[in-house]
């Protein structure tokens, strides 16, 4: 086991500046890993957020890799609705209250957060020389708070030492949602939801077969014309959304296109052709991150496209023998309905500022998924047992 003292920090600014063997060894089973963020630093974000990353060693001998990113964060995103306006007036006076500036420990665009570490490098020893670092970094980069971002329940013990070590507020975060698929049988997929739901789910792609005729479509590099397309829906889908952490663009699609593990399924109108919704999926070591969607709102209600986009989906998960559908942090209430379950996710945050520090730790300690989103608050009502409650 490695000792503290041992390990240390090195920033790089590009994925290129890390060897592919060690993302290779630090990250054998994340669905996103060194292409994800070969994406990323191409895809046209940089006026969002700054993507650089830690260099773990021990010695001279490079033993992890930390994603990192800094920006500015709105402040709905991290408060309560109803302490906007409060911190909004206070910002007047102390500007990086109202709209701190924040180095983060994760990916801008990743359903999780994660560090990747070689099998022999102890997790406590690794974040404890990382917090070092990113105390001196974020003084350099001029980051008024640290915040490791969306980390799943498998690093709950650790953060609870390592937050008590360090100084670290807990906060809830808005959670992933997984369908999780247990055969390559539709028939069990239907059957691990609750009764009403599968009802509720085939009345509604019954009204939609018998109201769109529709053809699927997967497709791989789509050309340019389609890729315009695409976007177009993308766009009307994005801007409907009640929560929007990243704005992408169409360089993002543009990129994604030319991954591998990329696939665009299409629903096509049979009659006219007309592509009215899209999933972009990427396929990688059987888990299927069904990352963006696109739909067409001006077509009838009773198409219920977001249902059957979904279908189609997951019939081609599990022609491909996926084990999992990823569906991200937004859209609860559909989601909750096409089977996917809630993964807890947390934050944990320190501002250098010592009463800024008591202040957001003060604030964090109300939220709840009651706060961050009606959908999740009307979850939390049906399952009081849920595991979203903060915890003291």
């Amino acid at each position: 086991m490695s000792e503290p003292a041992s390990l240390s920090v090195e920033f790089v600014e590009t994925e290129k500046q890390i060897p592919e063997a060690l993302w290779a060894s630090c990250f054998p089973s994340s669905p996103e890993s060194q292409w994800w963020y070969r994406l990323l630093e191409g895809a046209g974000i940089d006026n969002q957020f700054q993507i650089f990353y830690g260099l773990l060693r021990e010695g001279n001998v490079s033993v992890g890799i930390v994603p990192l990113f800094t920006m500015e964060l709105a402040l709905e995103f991290i408060v309560p609705k109803w302490m906007i306006a409060l911190l909004a007036w206070l910002g007047k006076m102390l500007p990086s209250l109202s709209q701190p500036r924040i180095l983060f420990v994760g990916s801008p665009c990743s359903d999780e957060g994660a560090i990747g570490l070689l099998p022999n490098i102890d997790r406590r020893a690794a974040m404890e020389a990382i917090h070092h670092a990113l105390e001196r970094e974020a003084e350099i980069r001029g980051t008024g708070m640290i915040v490791w971002k969306d980390f799943p329940e498998s690093y709950e013990s650790d953060f609870d030492w390592f937050a008590r070590r360090m100084g670290y507020f807990r906060m809830v975060d808005f959670p992933g949602a997984v369908v999780d698929l247990s055969s390559s049988r539709k028939e069990d997929y239907f059957a691990a939801m609750k009764r009403s739901r599968r009802h509720d789910i085939r009345r509604k792609l019954k009204q939609s077969a018998q109201a769109l005729v529709a053809e699927v479509e997967i497709l791989q590099k789509p050309d340019a014309a389609t890729l315009e397309c695409l976007f177009g829906l993308f766009v009307q889908t994005r801007d409907r959304a009640k929560n929007q952490f990243e704005r992408l663009d169409y360089r993002f699609f543009e990129r994604a296109a030319e991954e591998p593990t990329a696939h665009f399924i299409l629903l096509r109108e049979s009659h006219s052709r007309d592509i009215v919704a899209f999933s972009l999926c990427f396929e990688i070591g059987g888990v299927v991150i069904n990352k963006h969607i696109g739909l067409d709102y001006t077509r009838p209600r009773e198409w219920f496209l977001l249902f059957r986009l979904f279908d189609v989906t997951v019939d081609w998960a599990l022609a491909r023998n996926a084990r999992a559908i990823h569906s991200g942090q937004s859209g609860y209430s559909a989601k909750i309905q096409q089977g996917h379950r809630l993964v807890p996710l947390t934050n944990y945050g320190r501002h250098r500022n010592g009463l800024f520090h008591r202040i957001a730790a003060a604030v964090t300690r109300r939220i709840s998924w009651s706060t961050l989103d009606d959908d999740l608050a009307e979850f939390e009502r049906a399952h009081p047992e849920s595991n979203s409650k903060r915890r003291d």
